[in-house]
């Protein structure tokens, strides 16, 4: 048994993610945890919301709303998202908690005894219609190194550069548009990246064989062209004030305190119930642990450089991430997921038009690894009605209805498996073992292709078995046939669960089991598996897995959501 540490990017407390989001960072996370959990392993999975700076302080101002509320607010608000999403975190914490605020003030603490930190006297963007100094994020203009004319202060999602806000051209308020801006100075604390770069290669290159391609060329690229002073402080009121004589008005940058909510929300866990759990065991000198985390390319700089730095920067144990599973975007019909233009649709509105696991199933078959991919309402339909509804369903309700009609609400018994159910035992069994090193890999379009692929071998040897024929002439070896099929509906359930845990559950339920009831993954032998389910084992065919969506509803779908096709 390995212990595996799983994390993703922490969402922004202002706002419920749209399905981006999701296939960016919570599903693949999610997934897994899941199968991880399943080969057998001990698995710690965090997530959490990202609550301090101008986003909070800007989302509470539009609602009228105390900031700490807001947030208290929108935090329960995620959590439900997440669970209808059915994320299996082991703990939903947040950045704000004290924990966090302890372990951000001890970090920095180490960072300032071991010399990492500088002071400075910067420029700032300061808006005279908004009355505040405006966050990198709510600044935006045209990038001075690419030309992208929607580059927020801090980054250009397009290029990737990170930007200060100084240099956008034609820069402007994003929250008033006023162009009205002035620059004004101020001292701020800043980590000096440049003394900490050296260690920091180093530990990169310990990555290069393993890291996806995504997030380790992004980190080659940031040391290539040189690292420069990062500012961890800001001109605000809603942080964690900061720690030192001198700067006791200002707070952390939300940047330098949230990826520390790794771990503070690990230690809200822990506090819990510290009797039973250490979060040391999982963060601090902990040998025996893999730390994987999950995240959009946009995030991967600051977890491959600006957050493995602050670490290293302490000189003390930490547990620094072995993989970075950086992904591409999601896009809306080959544009932007929009609220405020009614474009795409979000985590919170998709369970409510169909069940957690058509979107799951749809959006690891399509997720943007290599490359971005566009989410469509015909797209979406089409795989829910071929492969779950066609593919899945259809196998399980046809069997299930033919035993049923044929013997009975009990596994038949009689016959003999023959060269043919060999034949599927060893095209299954090297689909299994692909699946799982997909799986593995974290490469879940292939994973997730091998998994419909299974399923495409049970209808593929049902029709070549063809029991419907064959019980005219031999009862029993008919019997033996549907009694095959039966145990492959077990075992799409098994191997099903991590991307689909609840119609894992109903296949389940048909036989008088649970999930608790499932074998390890580990070793997973389907010449055992095939024939677990036993003659006289009672069975109810029960309600259809999945429902095809019809033209009606995608055009209507299609409307609501604002689609442009």
């Amino acid at each position: 048994m390995s212990k595996v540490l799983v994390t993703s990017a922490l969402p922004y407390i202002n706002g419920v993610p749209h399905l981006g989001h999701m296939v960016g960072c919570l599903l693949p996370s999610d997934v897994y945890a899941r199968f991880m959990r399943m080969m057998g392993n001990e698995v710690l999975y965090i997530v959490g919301t990202d609550e301090h700076g101008t986003t909070s302080e800007v989302g509470a101002l539009k609602a009228g709303m105390d900031v700490q509320a807001y947030c208290d607010m929108n935090h329960e608000r995620h959590y439900r998202t997440y669970k209808d999403f059915e994320l299996s975190f082991d703990y939903f914490g947040r950045t704000s908690s004290e924990q966090n605020k302890e372990m951000t003030y001890h970090i920095f603490e180490q960072l300032d005894k071991n010399g990492y930190i500088e002071e400075r006297a910067v420029k700032q963007v300061y808006s005279v219609d908004d009355k505040m100094f405006l966050a990198d994020r709510y600044i935006t203009g045209t990038c001075p190194y690419c030309g992208y004319d929607k580059a927020r202060g801090d980054q250009c999602e397009n290029c990737t550069k990170v930007l200060e806000p100084a240099e956008l051209i034609d820069a402007r308020s994003t929250i008033s548009g006023s162009k009205n801006l002035e620059i004004r100075e101020s001292k701020h604390l800043f980590l000096n990246l440049p003394k900490i770069e050296n260690k920091l290669r180093e530990w990169l290159k310990t990555k290069e064989a393993f890291w996806p391609e995504v997030a380790y060329s992004i980190a080659l690229k940031w040391l290539k062209e040189g690292l420069q002073p990062r500012c961890i402080t800001r001109d605000l009121k809603w942080g964690f004030p900061v720690n030192k004589p001198g700067y006791e008005d200002k707070v952390f940058y939300v940047w330098f305190d949230a990826p520390i909510g790794y771990i503070g929300i690990t230690k809200q866990w822990s506090d819990e119930k510290p009797e039973e759990r250490n979060w040391k065991d999982w963060w601090y000198d902990a040998k025996d642990v893999r730390h994987v985390e999950f995240m959009g390319k946009d995030n991967v700089p600051f977890h491959a450089i600006t957050f493995p730095a602050t670490l290293l920067g302490t000189n003390e144990p930490w547990t620094q991430v072995d993989y970075l599973k950086g992904s591409s975007y999601l896009t809306f019909e080959g544009g932007k997921f929009s609220k405020s233009e009614k474009r795409g649709i979000f985590a919170e509105d998709a369970v409510k038009e169909f069940p957690a696991d058509y979107w799951r199933y749809w959006l690891m078959s399509n997720a943007p690894e290599a490359s971005d991919s566009s989410f469509t309402f015909d797209l979406f339909a089409g795989t829910v009605n071929k492969d779950l509804n066609g593919v899945l369903g259809n196998f399980v309700s046809r069997v299930l209805k033919m035993t049923a009609s044929k013997f009975g609400d009990e596994i038949p018994s009689g016959g003999e498996m023959t060269v043919l159910e060999n034949e599927l035992i060893a095209v299954l069994q090297k689909r299994v073992d692909d699946y799982f090193k997909y799986m593995k890999d974290m490469e879940f379009r292939k994973a997730l292709n091998e998994l419909r692929a299974i399923w495409v071998e049970g209808n593929n040897y049902i029709s070549t078995a063809e029991p419907w024929n064959v019980i005219k002439e031999n009862q029993d070896q008919a019997a033996m046939i549907l009694r095959v099929c039966i145990n492959l509906i077990r075992i799409f359930a098994i191997l099903s669960a991590p991307v689909m845990p609840v119609t894992s559950e109903k296949m389940m339920e048909k036989f008088g089991l649970s999930t608790k009831d499932m074998p390890s993954l580990a070793g997973f032998d389907i010449k055992k598996e095939i024939e677990f389910l036993q003659p006289g084992h009672k069975f109810e065919v029960g309600e259809t897995l999945f429902e095809r969506i019809l033209p009606e509803r995608l055009e209507e779908l299609k409307q609501k959501y604002g689609s442009s096709k």
